[in-house]
C-alpha cells in the first residue's frame, strides 16, 4: 500500500509515469464528480482497454492533493496485484486505517480502487459501502469494459454514476501531438459552440490521416516505435484481450474464431450498411447469435450500432439494415494496414472518425437516412423525432464545385423543411446557397477537431470560461488562413 500510495510519506510523491503526462480533456469533466463528496455516490470509470482511466485517476488525485485535501485521505489500490487475493473492500479499509491512522467513519476520505473486476461481486459490496460509508467518496474503474458497464447498471441504480472515457478524440489528438495551434477559433464565438479556422488545412489533413491511422490511444498516439507495428499493441493488448478474455468471461461465450471472425468482418466493413441476414449467410451463423455477438462487441466499446431511418426521417419497425462503426478508426488499420490520403477506403474511415467524436455523448438520436435511391450520412433526430441536423460525410472536394450532385442530401432537407445541412471535404471551407438549402462545407479534419472540442467543453462545468479562453485564442486577422 505504501508502494502505491507514495503521497503519504510525500505529498509530491506521484510517479513521474503519470504526472510527466498530458491529461486528457476529460480530466476537467471528470475531476467534479470525483471531487464532490457532498453527492453520495460511487463513481465508475469507464472505458475500452489503454485508453488512459489509470493516468486520469493518478491526474486526479494530484489534483486532489493540490485543491488542500490531505493526502492520507486518498487511497489508491490496484485491485489485480497479488497482494490482495482474497481480501474484501473492508479488509482493505481497515488495513488502510492500521497503516495511516485515519478514521473513514469520522473524516473524509477519498478511495479508488483500480481494475475492480478482479475483486468478486464487486459491485454488490460497493453498493453496500456506498449506504454505510457517508464519508468516503468512491472511485472504480478497470479495463473489463463490458462487464464493468452491465454490473453497474444492474447493482448501482441511484448509487453508481457512470463516466465514459473514450479513445481519444482528435480535439485531444492535435493537444497531445503539440499541433492544436493549427486550429484557432473564430473571433464570434457562439455560446453553445465554438466554429474553428485552419491555419494550415495541409497539415491538418496529415495530422488527420495520422490519427485515424494511429490517434485513438495515447501510448501509440506518442510513440513513433509503436506506429511502426500498430497492430502488436492495439491487436494483441487490447483486441485480443477484449475477444479472447473479457467478453467469454462475461458471457460465457463458447466460439471465439466465430467471434472473432464477425468482429473482423464488421472491422473493415466500419461505415457501411449489414444486416443479420447478410451476415448470417456469409458467416453461417444462426442470427440470433450474431445479433448478441453485436451487442457485446458494442458492450465491450469496440463498435456502436447506427440505426436507418426512411425519407421522412421515420424508423423502421424492424431494424434488418444498420451501419456498424468502430468506436476508434486506428483498430482497423492495426488489422490490416494503415492507410494514406488516397486509398479507397479514406472515405469510410473518415465517416468512421467523425462518428468516433461523439462516442462519449448520446448517440441513441444519431441515424442514417437510406431509401430506395437515396442516402443521407448523418442524422440527427430530437426528443419529438424532428430532424434537428444532418451531415454528409465526404473525402472529396468535388461537392463544394458541384452542389448539384448532392440530390440525396437536398431531397432529405426538402422532405423534412431542413433548410441547412452540412457537408465535409478534404481542403475547402464555405457556404453556399443551393435549392434555398444553406450548405455548409467543412474539411473533416477541421469538423472532427470541432467536434470532439465542442462536445466536451459544452459539458464542462465552467463553460463561460472556456468560451472566454476560446475568444482569446481567436483568429489574428493577419494570418493568411482558409
Amino acid at each position: 500500500m505504501h508502494a502505491e500510495n507514495p503521497w503519504w510519506v510525500d505529498r509530491e510523491a506521484i510517479s513521474k509515469s503519470y504526472t510527466a503526462l498530458q491529461p486528457r480533456a476529460y480530466l476537467e469533466l471528470f475531476f467534479p464528480l470525483v471531487s464532490d463528496a457532498s453527492v453520495h455516490r460511487a463513481v465508475v470509470l469507464l472505458g475500452p482497454r489503454r485508453v488512459g482511466k489509470t493516468v486520469m485517476i493518478h491526474h486526479s488525485i494530484r489534483k486532489l492533493i493540490q485543491s488542500n485535501v490531505p493526502a492520507s485521505r486518498i487511497l489508491y489500490c490496484s485491485i489485480d496485484s497479488p497482494i490482495y487475493n482474497g481480501l474484501t473492500f473492508d479488509d482493505i479499509l481497515q488495513e488502510y486505517t492500521a497503516i495511516t491512522g485515519i478514521d473513514f467513519d469520522e473524516e473524509q476520505v477519498y478511495v479508488f480502487f483500480d481494475e475492480i473486476q478482479y475483486l468478486k461481486d464487486w459491485e454488490r459490496h460497493l453498493k453496500s459501502l456506498v449506504d454505510l460509508r457517508s464519508s468516503i467518496k468512491f472511485c472504480v474503474s478497470g479495463s473489463a469494459a463490458a462487464a464493468l458497464k452491465l454490473k453497474s447498471q444492474e447493482s448501482g441504480a441511484g448509487r453508481f454514476t457512470d463516466f465514459l472515457l473514450p479513445p481519444l478524440t482528435f480535439y485531444e489528438y492535435l493537444i497531445l501531438s503539440k499541433e492544436e495551434d493549427l486550429v484557432v477559433a473564430k473571433p464570434e464565438t457562439h455560446r453553445d459552440s465554438v466554429d474553428y479556422i485552419c491555419k494550415d488545412i495541409d497539415r491538418l489533413n496529415e495530422a488527420f490521416v495520422d490519427y485515424i491511422n494511429f490517434g485513438g490511444y495515447p501510448e501509440i498516439a506518442l510513440s513513433p516505435e509503436l506506429q511502426k507495428n500498430p497492430a502488436r499493441f492495439i491487436k494483441s493488448d487490447i483486441i485480443d484481450k477484449v475477444l479472447l478474455r473479457d467478453l467469454p468471461s462475461l458471457y460465457g461465450i463458447q466460439d471465439i474464431q466465430e467471434l472473432n471472425y464477425l468482429f473482423t468482418t464488421l472491422a473493415f466493413n466500419s461505415a457501411n450498411e449489414v444486416s443479420l441476414e447478410s451476415l448470417a449467410k456469409s458467416s453461417g451463423v444462426a442470427k440470433n447469435t450474431i445479433k448478441r455477438y453485436i451487442e457485446y462487441l458494442e458492450a465491450a466499446f469496440l463498435i456502436r450500432t447506427v440505426h436507418r431511418v426512411d425519407r421522412n426521417a421515420k424508423r423502421f419497425k424492424r431494424a434488418n439494415f444498420f451501419k456498424v462503426y468502430l468506436t476508434n478508426p486506428s483498430i482497423r488499420s492495426a488489422l490490416f494496414a494503415p492507410i494514406g490520403g488516397e486509398d479507397e477506403a479514406m472515405g469510410d474511415l473518415v465517416e468512421t472518425a467523425i462518428y468516433a467524436q461523439w462516442f462519449h455523448s448520446d448517440t441513441t438520436r444519431l441515424h442514417y437516412a437510406r431509401w430506395s435511391n437515396g442516402e443521407v450520412d448523418m442524422v440527427y433526430l430530437g426528443p419529438d423525432q424532428r430532424v434537428r441536423w444532418t451531415v454528409e460525410t465526404k473525402w472529396s472536394d468535388r461537392y463544394y464545385e458541384k452542389p448539384g450532385e448532392l440530390k440525396s442530401l437536398c431531397s432529405f432537407c426538402h422532405t423534412n423543411n431542413i433548410d441547412s445541412a452540412t457537408v465535409t471535404t478534404i481542403t475547402h471551407n464555405g457556404y453556399k446557397r443551393f435549392k434555398n438549402i444553406g450548405l455548409t462545407y467543412r474539411s473533416a479534419s477541421l469538423h472532427a477537431y470541432a467536434l470532439g472540442a465542442n462536445l466536451i467543453w459544452n459539458m464542462h462545468p465552467k463553460h463561460d470560461e472556456f468560451l472566454n479562453k476560446a475568444s482569446d485564442r481567436k483568429q489574428d486577422r493577419s494570418l493568411d488562413v482558409d
